[in-house]
C-alpha cells in the first residue's frame, strides 16, 4: 500500500515538473505571412480564413465611419485591407514617391468576393503590428542630368528654328 502512495506521488511530482519546465520554455509561436500571391492563386482555399499578410502601406487611408481602408503592398500586388479606424491610428508613414511606407502585419478573414464590399477581394483585419517604420526618400538632385537636359533643349531649338527657316 505504501508503494503505490509513493508511485503516485512520483507521477505527480513529474507531472507537475514536466508542467513548469514547458510553461518556462515555451516560446511564442507566430503564424507565417501569407504573400499576396498566394491568395490571389488560391484565394478560393483561404476564403473566410484568418490570415497573416505582411507589406507596405502605400496609398491613403481612406476613412468611412468607424472603419478604415488602406492598401498594403508585400512587393508583388496590394491588397486592400478594410480595418478598424483606432488600428489605422498606429500607421505613421504611407508608402508614395518620396516616401517608403510602414511595413505592417495585419491578421484578419480573408474575402475572395466580399459581399459586404461589392464583390471586391480584401481581408477584414483584426489586428495591426508595425513592424519597420516608413521613412521619407532622399532625392538627390543630379546636376549631370541637368546639363544634358540642356543640351538635348538647345539642339531641339535650333532644329526648330532651322525646319522654320527652310520652309521660307
Amino acid at each position: 500500500m505504501m508503494l503505490i502512495e509513493s508511485e503516485s506521488k512520483k507521477q505527480v511530482l513529474w507531472f507537475l515538473l514536466s508542467f513548469i519546465l514547458l510553461a518556462l520554455c515555451r516560446t511564442p509561436a507566430f503564424a507565417q505571412p501569407v504573400s499576396s500571391a498566394q491568395l490571389i492563386d488560391n484565394a478560393q482555399r483561404y476564403d473566410g480564413k484568418t490570415v497573416v499578410y505582411a507589406g507596405e502601406v502605400i496609398g491613403d487611408i481612406m476613412a468611412r465611419a468607424e472603419f478604415a481602408w488602406v492598401n498594403i503592398h508585400d512587393g508583388q500586388h496590394a491588397i486592400g485591407v478594410w480595418l478598424p479606424k483606432k488600428l489605422s491610428a498606429t500607421i505613421l508613414y504611407l508608402g508614395s514617391y518620396k516616401v517608403k511606407g510602414d511595413w505592417v502585419e495585419v491578421s484578419g478573414i480573408f474575402h475572395q468576393a466580399c459581399k459586404e464590399h461589392a464583390g471586391e477581394l480584401d481581408i477584414h483585419a483584426t489586428s495591426l503590428h508595425r513592424i519597420h517604420p516608413g521613412y521619407f526618400v532622399p532625392r538627390i538632385f543630379n546636376r549631370g542630368r541637368m546639363k544634358k537636359a540642356g543640351i538635348l533643349l538647345a539642339i531641339l531649338g535650333c532644329v526648330w528654328i532651322l525646319r522654320h527657316l527652310i520652309k521660307t
